[in-house]
């Protein structure tokens, strides 16, 4: 694997010991529904192409370890990136240890990567609605000095394609009518939601104001992301932030 084309390089002006990156569908080896660069040994996908894939990003990324997977269960759950037997139960990773990969996996869900001005502290969040619902970016940056808190938001499903139903509205403004602006409502009862205004909106009320990235759709960008709303069963992305 050579090149740039199979991820992206966060925007933002983060400082030069931090490195965050998400991957893209292609340069891998899977085939079928999770052609070809597919993360996850969750899927269905074969253990042994994710296996490739994985060790294909860890070399061209340069890694200086093997990622901290989670067992991403839609929560709040926060935990330091340290070596495990197993992915444990969280929806995000921190650390402020040099050579600690963070790293989520996302196909719709929203990935936001994060680190501090001086570069000491690094995390990555699994944000679909339920997370960001429950405060999981609160759970994340909680070690963190909010006001030199830098933040990126990785690909996600755009807000013209995330339908929910009016039960999310409601937990949303229930929580803070501050979010109602991020959902417009439909004639079929229903909202389109935007998931990088959600983050937004959370990420104000934690006093973090340095945000960066947004306007991808996973669900419309075929070529590049996989997307669980398009295509059911499919591969996963994954966004990685480690510092030196």
């Amino acid at each position: 694997m050579s090149g740039t084309e199979h991820w992206l390089t966060a925007a933002w002006p983060a400082p030069e010991n931090v490195h965050a990156f998400t991957t893209l569908r292609t340069g891998g080896v899977s085939d079928g529904p999770f052609a070809s660069l597919n993360m996850a040994d969750h899927v269905g996908d074969h253990p042994n192409n994710v296996r490739i894939n994985r060790e294909r990003i860890k070399t061209g990324l340069q890694l200086p370890g093997d990622p901290f997977w989670l067992q991403q269960v839609h929560g709040n759950q926060a935990l330091p990136a340290q070596p495990a037997d197993h992915p444990l139960p969280a929806d995000a990773g921190f650390t402020d240890q040099p050579g600690r990969v963070c790293a989520v996996l996302t196909a719709d869900c929203l990935p936001l990567l994060a680190c501090t001005r001086d570069g000491q502290q690094v995390a990555a969040v699994h944000g679909g609605w339920r997370g960001l619902l429950a405060g999981v970016i609160s759970a994340a940056l909680t070690p963190f000095p909010r006001h030199e808190t830098l933040v990126w938001l990785g690909p996600a499903i755009g807000p013209s394609r995330f339908e929910v139903g009016a039960e999310v509205y409601a937990a949303f403004v229930d929580k803070s009518i501050e979010f109602a602006v991020a959902f417009n409502a439909q004639e079929n009862g229903k909202y389109l939601a935007d998931i990088y205004q959600l983050a937004k909106i959370e990420l104000a009320h934690l006093g973090v104001n340095q945000i960066y990235g947004g306007g991808f759709c996973t669900v419309t960008d075929h070529r590049r992301f996989f997307s669980y709303r398009r295509d059911q069963q499919t591969g996963r992305m994954a966004s990685l932030i480690w510092r030196d």
